[in-house]
């Protein structure tokens, strides 16, 4: 009850006519103990939370985080197309824009909220666009949030980075030869691949290959149950799940 008092007094007494306020909230890869103060922050001054689903029966991650928050609140799930076929992608980020307009215009303070981090393969961004284009004047509030690469970084005592290297942060191509380019080339850098999931039953056999199985990170899930986070090599599984990335520095 304080939490729904809270919002009412903030709603018709605080808020001026015409404000608007739109937060885009990165809530981490998947442990709530890992939320910024400022997305705590936003979370509790929202009227009105947007949240992405993978598909309409299927839980969300994002919204799982935060349901401490959000207990009290509107909340409203949005199917992302995953870069699925059978989904109109652009027709998905008109319609979530045109409902998040629909609310700032009532004057009711609306987030949308985004695993991980909000500037890496970061889906809320196709949202802003569109947001950008039917209403420019609406301000937009990016909060950041850990990334699952950071944590699965500091998790695995992997520097990320160091003096004179390169980072790359790619998707994991669509085939063994395409991946097999991207190791060859071992200029002094370290190598992200994100989004193994599917592609691991190949990918491992490249690793093989290239004679680096037992060099590269594996991380899986995490921040979430059944998290993994080790040497490729040390993980049997022939499939992955679809939150895994790989980890190599190439000296």
């Amino acid at each position: 009850m304080r939490n729904i008092f809270r919002d009412l007094i903030n709603l018709f007494f605080f808020r001026k006519k015409g404000d608007i306020s739109f937060s885009i909230i990165g809530v981490g890869p998947g442990d709530p103990s890992l939320l910024t103060i400022s997305a705590v922050r936003a979370l509790k001054s929202s009227n009105i939370i947007f949240y992405p689903i993978s598909r309409e029966d299927k839980v969300s991650y994002s919204a799982e985080i935060v349901k401490k928050y959000i207990k009290f609140k509107k909340q409203i799930p949005i199917v992302f197309p995953m870069g699925r076929k059978e989904f109109n992608a652009e027709e998905i980020w008109n319609n979530a824009a045109k409902q998040i307009i629909s609310y700032l215009d009532k004057n009711y303070s609306v987030s949308l909220l985004c695993l991980g981090d909000t500037s890496i393969y970061a889906s809320s961004s196709y949202v802003a666009k569109q947001l950008k284009t039917f209403k420019p004047q609406i301000p937009i509030q990016v909060i950041p949030g850990i990334s699952s690469i950071s944590l699965a970084a500091a998790l695995g005592d992997f520097q990320l980075i160091n003096h004179q290297e390169t980072l790359e942060i790619l998707e994991c191509p669509n085939n063994p030869n395409e991946l097999s380019n991207l190791i060859n080339n071992k200029n002094k850098r370290v190598l992200v691949i994100m989004k193994v999931g599917k592609r691991w039953r190949w990918v491992k056999e490249v690793l093989k290959k290239e004679k680096i199985f037992d060099e590269v990170l594996l991380a899986t899930n995490v921040g979430m149950k059944k998290q993994f986070i080790g040497k490729a090599s040390d993980n049997c599984s022939d499939v992955l799940p679809y939150f895994s990335l790989l980890l190599v520095r190439f000296q």
